[in-house]
């Protein structure tokens, strides 16, 4: 077998086979492939695109490249949530003991964030003394224990995909549906949950901004699921504006609690329900979404999920007191009013542009080896279709530094007031399950 064969066959629109697509990523993990007949080959995949086996196979091969996560240990059914990522997504911190709560496990390997704000660890370092240094034989324990419990992402787990997705960096090949598809699914594979939901991002402060391709990606993931015996399906949600209010790693963890306790923003407790909802099925907890959602409702009023949130901090060595008492948390030394400057109608966020400003403030990383400050962020009070007067406060800057004049220009740029009224955004736009 020759790579320049493959490359010419794939280039020619021709559909590759399961040996031809294992030789080469194979032989690129081994080096035995060159990066100039890689780089030729994922050009020719982005113009032609992969049908739903070719998906699934190379999946299947960036899977097998490395480290496979074995959960058979934990007992039950282990359902996985994946968000292409967005600003303020603060799901992962609430849906994990809210599912955990009504019996089913969630085994949670997760990342430091680059971007915005920092990622589902960093947000629950924030919590004084929380850690995710687990051994694999620690972390299995505490979910059989405890339902829930999140460990840094450790091991080899899928080179392929990382070396892949190095060169597609530098190729200008990013941007294809089927290798994206391909390079998040291997993760969470490999990773061991038996089933997954996906929250597929569209809008401003999306990966796909437009929803066609949201759309599209969303059905090669599940695809890709479905194929390799995954239970999978997903949710297309919006991130238009920044999801809830809080945008910021020990903001973000106290609107967390806030929603546990039944008063977190509308959008961000609805679409805990409805990705919630798809988790309890998928580990036959439920029989349908509508009783998923009931026992996930009757968990908040009942303070189930937020004792499960307790137990969930407190095992890991996290100081539990939070809960009861947020300013424990690390807390910025300014908070500033942005004041409206004219009256009117909040007529759009921009998304990605109130993430900039955050991340201006120290709320993420620009590269990995970026400091983050924990502490720092955005608190907004308006959102799309709300009305507002000269003068009220837009949002809150939790700031450590000085000089802001930047991000309140940024801010200000990010937020368009008009007369005329304007409609909310749709939070959810699909569900995928084939």
């Amino acid at each position: 077998m020759r790579m320049y064969d493959i490359i010419e066959k794939k280039r020619d629109g021709g559909e590759l086979t399961e040996a031809e697509i294992r030789f080469f990523v194979e032989g690129y993990t081994k080096e035995d492939i060159p990066d100039y007949q890689v780089s030729a080959l994922l050009m020719a995949i982005y113009y032609q695109g992969m049908t739903p086996e070719e998906c699934a196979t190379l999946t299947s091969a960036m899977v097998d490249s490395g480290d496979k996560i074995d959960l058979s240990a934990i007992s039950g059914i282990k359902v996985d949530k994946h968000s292409t990522g967005g600003v303020g997504d603060t799901t992962t911190l609430v849906l994990a003991p809210l599912v955990a709560s009504l019996g089913v496990p969630v085994a949670k390997m997760s990342g430091r964030g680059l971007g915005h704000t920092g990622g589902t660890i960093d947000k629950l370092e924030a919590i004084p003394g929380f850690h995710v240094e687990l051994t694999g034989d620690e972390f299995i324990e505490l979910v059989n224990k405890n339902k829930v419990a999140v460990v840094g992402q450790t091991g080899n787990l899928t080179p392929a995909d990382k070396k892949l997705y190095s060169l597609r960096d530098v190729t200008a090949t990013v941007d294809s549906i089927p290798l994206i598809a391909s390079s998040i699914m291997s993760k969470k594979i490999a990773s061991g949950a038996d089933a997954i939901v996906l929250d597929v991002k569209t809008g401003a402060g999306a990966f796909m901004k437009d929803l066609a391709d949201a759309k599209e990606l969303a059905h090669q993931m599940v695809s890709i699921g479905n194929h390799v015996g995954r239970k999978t399906m997903a949710v297309i949600s919006d991130m238009s504006q920044p999801l809830g209010r809080a945008i910021g790693n020990a903001l973000e963890v106290q609107e967390a609690i806030e929603t546990l306790k039944g008063n977190g923003p509308t959008d961000l407790t609805e679409l805990c329900f409805t990705l919630g909802s798809q988790m309890v099925v998928l580990a036959n907890k439920a029989d349908n979404l509508d009783d998923a959602r009931l026992k996930l409702k009757e968990s908040i009023q009942t303070g189930k999920a937020l004792a499960q949130f307790k137990t969930f901090i407190a095992s890991q060595g996290g100081d539990a007191s939070v809960v009861d008492d947020p300013t424990l948390l690390p807390a910025a030394a300014q908070k500033i009013e942005l004041k409206a400057k004219n009256s009117g109608t909040i007529q759009s966020i921009i998304a990605d542009d109130i993430g900039t400003a955050a991340m201006m403030l120290g709320a993420g990383r620009a590269t990995k080896e970026s400091d983050i400050d924990l502490a720092v962020g955005l608190v907004l009070h308006k959102k799309v279709g709300d009305s507002v007067k000269a003068g009220e406060t837009l949002v809150t800057i939790h700031a450590n530094q000085e000089q802001i004049d930047e991000v309140k220009e940024k801010l200000y740029t990010s937020i368009t007031i008009a007369e005329h009224p304007a409609k909310a955004p749709s939070l959810i736009y699909d569900m995928i399950t084939e």
